[in-house]
């Protein structure tokens, strides 16, 4: 291993602030893809089937 303990991995000569927050980052960047699309396909389904439901009571 690069590093002798594991404190020293964290802060990888000073650097692991910027390290740790630019993969905090990106997993939040991964996260919102994938949750985004997920979550307006739900509302799309929802307000799909409500205009459905509407369409059938006018039609009654």
């Amino acid at each position: 291993m690069y590093f002798e303990s594991w404190q020293q991995f964290w802060l990888m000569g000073g650097h692991g602030p910027y390290v740790w927050v630019s993969y905090a980052i990106g997993l939040m960047v991964v996260l919102y893809n994938v949750l985004s699309p997920w979550l307006k396909r739900k509302q799309l389904i929802k307000d799909t089937l409500r205009s459905i439901r509407r369409e059938e009571v006018g039609q009654s």
